[in-house]
Parts: structure tokens; C-alpha cells; sequence
């Protein structure tokens, strides 16, 4: 048998190792980022306060170095209008968001499976920036104020998706949960208003990864 024959044996026989033997992931993924909208109240008028829909774009390193447990280093960024209405009237700001958090997956299959469920669960910080232009005067300012500044604020994450490991290669769906505190130095109440909670991300993405 030729060496180059010897050669192309021992390639094939390592690329049907299973993906699983892979510990490491460098992957990418986009998708659509939907919030939830929190009312601001004053003694004399209300309006509904919120980040507009908008693409996500996200890339993560992962480690899968147990059977079922692993975890992954996370960035996203979200663009996303600031918004404030009131009946007919409506006032926008150009704005995006940058995540940085760690989250600890459990997959419902071990590391040699070719799918995994999972869920994810972490934390870490995510900063609002307001990068529209300002005018003079801003629709709804009685209520609350866009501004161009920016808010960073704690990060919950709550996720769940599938993965399809082949060879060297990885593809995923999945949805996640990010919870802040609200942004009020981005959407600012105006004196005598009131705006507080927990704003809630609502993110579903698809993405490609190499695993090694």
C-alpha cells in the first residue's frame, strides 16, 4: 500500500471520529431581538416606554469539556430604536446594545450525541447607548427623555436551543431570555415620572460554529 494511500486512510479515519471528541467552539449567530415595553407614569399622563425590535448579532467560545455540562463566553450586539408613545404621538432615538456574559449549559444528550438539547442559564452586564441626534425638543418630553448617553446595567440570561454537531462543524438554534433593570439613563423619566422594573430581551438566533 503507497503512502499516499496510507495517508488518505488515516484522514478518513479521523474525520468519522464523532464531533464530540471536539472540547472547543468558536461559533457566530444572528437573528431578531424583541423587548418588552414598561408604562412611565406622571400625576398628569402616562405613556408606553421601550427598545423597538431590532438584529442581533452574536459570537461565543465555548468549552465542552464535561459529558453533559458545559459553558461558553458570550458577546452580542443589538441594534434597536429607544421609543416613548403616548395615543397618537410617538418619539424615537437611534440606539444599539453590547452584552458580555457567561452562561453554563446542561445538554439532554451526552457528548457523543450528534443532537443536543440544551438549556443556559448566566450572567453578566449588557450597556444601552443612545447614538442618535439630538433636537431641541423632543415629542413626549413631559413624560420621558431619549438621550444620548449610555446605561450599563446587570445581565440575567435564560436560554434554551438544540445543536447538530457534525465532524468539525456545528449548527444551533435557540432562544433566549436577557432581563436588565431598565435603562433610565437612556430613556430618562421626566421630573415626577415614575419608570422602573425589569426590561426583558426576548432573542431567537441560528448560527454556525468549528468545533476543535
Amino acid at each position: 500500500m503507497s503512502k499516499h494511500l496510507l495517508l488518505v486512510c488515516a484522514v478518513l479515519l479521523l474525520s468519522t471520529f464523532p464531533a464530540a471528541a471536539q472540547k472547543w467552539e468558536i461559533g457566530g449567530a444572528a437573528g431578531g431581538g424583541f423587548y418588552t415595553s414598561k408604562d412611565v407614569n406622571t400625576p398628569g399622563a402616562s405613556a408606553s416606554a421601550k427598545i423597538a425590535n431590532g438584529i442581533v448579532a452574536s459570537g461565543w467560545v465555548a468549552n465542552n469539556n464535561g459529558n453533559v455540562w458545559g459553558g461558553e463566553f458570550r458577546y452580542d450586539y443589538q441594534r434597536g430604536d429607544l421609543e416613548v408613545s403616548s395615543g397618537g404621538t410617538k418619539a424615537s432615538f437611534a440606539a444599539q446594545s453590547h452584552a458580555v456574559h457567561y452562561d453554563v449549559l446542561f445538554h439532554f444528550a451526552g457528548i457523543e450525541s450528534h443532537v443536543r438539547p440544551f438549556i443556559a442559564v448566566g450572567g453578566g452586564v449588557k450597556r444601552f447607548e443612545g447614538i442618535g441626534t439630538e433636537v431641541v425638543s423632543q415629542p413626549l418630553n413631559g413624560v420621558a427623555l431619549l438621550t444620548k448617553t449610555g446605561d450599563l446595567r446587570p445581565l440575567v440570561s435564560v436560554g434554551a436551543g438544540f445543536k447538530v454537531n457534525a465532524r468539525r462543524f456545528g449548527f444551533r438554534v435557540e432562544a433566549h431570555d436577557f432581563l436588565t433593570p431598565f435603562p433610565t439613563k437612556v430613556i430618562t423619566p421626566a421630573q415626577g415620572a415614575s419608570i422602573g422594573g425589569w426590561l426583558q430581551d426576548f432573542v431567537v438566533s441560528a448560527g454556525i460554529s468549528i468545533l476543535f
